[in-house]
């Protein structure tokens, strides 16, 4: 099974007491940025671009539990920069599962193995690494050989340790439906972890490579090709069905960007994690004061080509409990 049982009873409640309550907007994954700071340079992220002054500032624990108190969103996905360059980063991860939040702890896993004594395994806690792809891949991804297989050691030995391991990979305009289908069978059955996200490459204004993020219809046309034959019902996606089904253009939705909002040391960043048009003080302003119908395919150009999750798989999600049909289709496929 790819989502636990636990986690998918506690967004079912809690999207359903939403409803009740007659909650229009409401965040379903906090995006938790510690800090941008990376011990990595990759080619396609815009983050690490920031100035030295915004690379040293760091979130603090007592900040990252109120930006997640303030949000209430069930799942914690923590990002940045690299999250293990924090030297708090283990206090911020034990406060918020003792909270009873799902968190996902993003990571490149190069200071991985080092660190694994400072967490403790829980239902609760999840490592998610990065691989986009396999090993001369995910190297030239990262501009930095031996990334490769130091990741894959360390997914080895939180697994020893009885860790939850997930992976998370982005594809770019260099990838074929050959190349998705070979690092899927590879983290699926070889690596054999919990749950896989994946993602089109999206495009930071920030980032150095501006030539290899996927379009809307090479997105559809690499994603439906990979899928086929049955491969997307074999591997254990971190993903509801409907978004699996927009990735291939099966369905259309619209961005719902406010449903994993992205908090930071700038603060509340507005709109998404991908489009920095200011920051917000609290949730509650980044709500009220954002001009949502202005985002969005086919409302705002820098929105064109993308189909990333921070913006459509939380109207997918959605989509699916306001329907039987799908909400059973959701059940059986993890």
């Amino acid at each position: 099974m790819s989502i636990p049982v636990r986690q998918k009873l506690r967004i079912g409640a809690y999207i359903a007491r939403q409803r009740l309550r007659r909650v229009e907007k409401y965040p379903l994954v906090l995006q938790l940025e510690p800090l941008y700071q990376c011990n990595l340079k990759c080619a396609g992220c815009g983050k690490i671009q920031q100035p030295d002054a915004i690379l040293a500032r760091r979130l603090s624990v007592q900040q990252c539990i109120d930006a997640a108190e303030e949000c209430g969103a069930p799942v914690v996905s923590i990002a940045g920069g690299e999250p293990l360059v924090h030297r708090e980063i283990d206090q911020i991860t034990a406060a918020l599962v003792e909270r009873k939040r799902f968190v996902y702890l993003c990571t490149n896993a190069i200071l991985m193995e080092r660190k694994l004594d400072k967490f403790k395994p829980s239902p609760y806690f999840a490592w998610s690494i990065h691989l986009d792809g396999l090993r001369e891949r995910h190297d030239q991804s990262v501009c930095r050989r031996g990334v490769f297989d130091k990741a894959v050691a360390a997914v080895r030995e939180a697994q020893r340790r009885g860790f939850r391991v997930t992976t998370n990979t982005t594809f770019f305009l260099q990838d074929s439906a050959r190349t998705v289908r070979e690092v899927l069978d590879f983290l699926n059955d070889e690596l054999q972890v919990d749950t896989m996200q994946i993602a089109p490459g999206y495009a930071y204004d920030r980032a150095p490579d501006q030539e290899h993020f996927l379009g809307v219809e090479r997105t559809r046309a690499l994603f439906r090709e990979a899928f086929a034959e049955g491969r997307r019902q074999r591997w254990r996606l971190n993903h509801s069905p409907l978004y699996l089904d927009f990735l291939e253009g099966k369905v259309d939705f619209t961005c719902t960007a406010w449903g994993i909002p992205s908090y930071s040391v700038l603060g509340w960043q507005r709109p998404c994690y991908l489009l920095a048009d200011g920051y917000a003080s609290s949730y509650r302003e980044l709500l009220e004061t954002t001009d949502w119908d202005q985002y969005g395919r086919g409302r705002n150009p820098r929105c064109a080509n993308c189909m990333a999750h921070c913006g459509y798989e939380p109207t997918a999600v959605t989509a699916s409990t306001r329907s039987l049909t799908q909400s059973i289709r959701a059940a059986l496929a993890s």
